[in-house]
């Protein structure tokens, strides 16, 4: 029995070992992310190295190579960690959706939230949407995230019961990629108000047999929802770290 109790104990221990291993390097592979992302900012996806991620985190070059076997696996965590700050942002406000006019602007708006819709992101964006049509890896994670745009859309659309909707949801994903294009191409930084404007305008031709207060009402709480809740400190510590 005690030698069961000691083996449990000492499995515990293991576990706790183990647990703290993986949470240091998943916070290493994060601060090496970050360092990526800002070398992609500054030089593009060309002039973005693994000697210049090292420098910018501070690590040796074997240090990044120990996370990531090479610069495509960098890469990579580079736009899972991107993607998964705009999640967040929209699915903190999708909580809070209790209609699915609500739940269309919980995404609109936070696709353009401050956290995520910065000018050097849309930089990095535009540099690692270039890279697509030669990395399958980028291939794959790019159907992922439309997939579940799509996915999100067609949930906000499809109690309206308007006709088209899968098309309608595509019009959407499409209008709101090319203010992200248009955003990355700008010299000035492009506000995120301006971008949730862009997509409202298209969202209103696109349901034009919507009640114009419904959509000015569902559009007014999350973005009072997106200033109040995706601005704070917390939230953005966070999305920063993925915890």
């Amino acid at each position: 029995m005690w030698t069961c109790v000691r083996n449990a104990r000492v499995t515990q221990q293991q576990i706790g070992r183990t647990m703290a291993r993986k949470s240091i390097g998943d916070i290493r592979r994060a601060e090496l992310s970050q360092a990526a992302f800002d070398a992609l900012v500054q030089h593009g996806i060309r002039g973005t190295t693994l000697d210049r991620v090292a420098k910018i985190a501070g690590v040796s070059k074997g240090v990044v190579l120990h996370h990531f076997k090479d610069k495509d696996a960098l890469f990579e965590g580079v736009q899972r960690k991107a993607n998964t700050v705009l999640r967040d942002c929209v699915t903190e406000l999708l909580r809070h959706a209790e209609t699915p006019l609500e739940r269309l602007y919980a995404i609109i708006v936070g696709n353009f939230a401050a956290p995520v819709f910065q000018q050097e992101i849309c930089h990095a964006w535009i540099s690692l949407c270039s890279d697509v049509p030669h990395n399958r890896q980028s291939q794959r994670i790019q159907t992922a995230v439309h997939a579940r745009m799509q996915s999100n859309l067609m949930s906000a659309l499809r109690p309206l019961r308007v006709p088209d909707a899968p098309r309608i949801a595509f019009q959407l994903r499409t209008v709101m990629d090319g203010i992200w294009l248009r955003a990355s191409f700008q010299i000035a930084p492009m506000d995120g108000a301006e971008g949730v404007a862009e997509v409202d305008f298209a969202a209103r031709h696109l349901l034009c047999d919507i009640p114009k207060a419904d959509m000015d009402a569902a559009l007014a709480k999350m973005q009072k929802l997106a200033s109040l809740v995706l601005t704070t400190r917390a939230f953005r510590d966070q999305a920063l770290t993925g915890s």
